[in-house]
């Protein structure tokens, strides 16, 4: 551990703060974080902040939002306030009020990769580890499912419903690097490993992998699996953590490039300040968090 790492730790311990991750955070940020996880675990996490006074949130904005709209009375900040999530921002209030008033009878499920005022207009949010879960929950035969286009044809491929896509494009711009030709020229290149990818990756790499999971899901298999090699197609820092928690293993990237940016802009400097300055701080307009914690909270009793 650093120097910096460890004035992060001090400095945490007399503010009596909590450093909460996503899996895509760097290996300086994993390594400092209270708590490190998939949007579900830190959604889960996040449900029950009592230890804290405040709380770091190094991931993209609708991550630190959620934590926001499930404690109101908690201080939430996020170290550099321009990380978002490009995908978030593709399905506005707007659309799916609009989507809304045109197919009346369909349940609104959201995808947590949603900024809150989308949240509000949600019967109930899923993440890509509950995604088939959620929607196999509700009585509804027709649902509306936003904004990720591949996650919403991996769900209908899993149950006997009508998915409509609320937009029609919405995507991860990491995911969408991936291609057929990725797996095919890796299967040649590795032997015997097992393609793990997510389902945010297109449909056809879905199709020629082994396994479709989340990243809570890679996690979980990786650990568990009597394999010992493999390759792992989501963003590059999922290969940080679980090299570091399976060294007995030979875990490769299905694709270096595969870097969210977003994620990156967070660092050890940015996370001293946001203890230091106690910013940026980040809240939901109540009339909106209200409505917003409802779906996010019949997510996690579904889960």
């Amino acid at each position: 551990m650093n120097a910096r790492q460890k004035e992060i730790l001090k400095l945490k311990k007399d503010k009596n703060a909590i450093i909460l991750a996503h899996n895509y955070q760097t290996a300086e940020i994993q390594e400092i974080a209270d708590f490190l996880g998939d949007s579900l675990e830190l959604c889960i996490r996040a449900s029950n902040i009592d230890d804290a006074d405040l709380v770091v949130f190094c991931g993209v904005d609708f991550m630190a939002e959620t934590a926001a709209i499930l404690n109101p009375n908690k201080k939430i900040v996020i170290p550099d306030k321009d990380a978002e999530c490009p995908m978030a921002h593709m399905l506005p209030a707007e659309e799916v009020k609009k989507y809304k008033r045109r197919y009346p009878q369909a349940a609104v499920v959201l995808y947590v990769n949603t900024l809150s005022e989308a949240k509000a207009e949600a019967d109930i949010i899923c993440t890509s580890a509950n995604a088939v879960k959620v929607v196999e929950s509700l009585k509804e035969d027709q649902i509306l499912f936003g904004p990720d286009m591949n996650l919403a044809s991996y769900v209908a491929r899993q149950v006997d419903k009508d998915i409509i896509p609320i937009p029609e494009e919405g995507y991860c711009y990491v995911h969408k690097m991936y291609n057929p030709g990725d797996i095919t020229f890796s299967r040649q290149k590795y032997s015997d490993t097992e393609i793990l990818v997510h389902p945010e990756c297109d449909i056809e790499v879905q199709e020629l992998a082994d396994l479709v999971l989340s990243t809570g899901g890679m996690i979980r298999h990786v650990s568990h699996s009597d394999s010992k090699s493999f390759l792992i197609g989501t963003e590059i820092d999922l290969v940080t953590r679980l090299r570091r928690e399976n060294p007995d293993k030979n875990i490769y990237p299905l694709l270096d490039e595969a870097i969210c940016e977003n994620m990156k802009l967070h660092t050890l400097d940015k996370v001293k300040n946001s203890l230091l300055k106690e910013e940026y701080q980040v809240t939901v307009p109540e009339q909106i968090a209200i409505k917003a914690r409802l779906a996010v909270e019949r997510m996690l009793k579904v889960s």
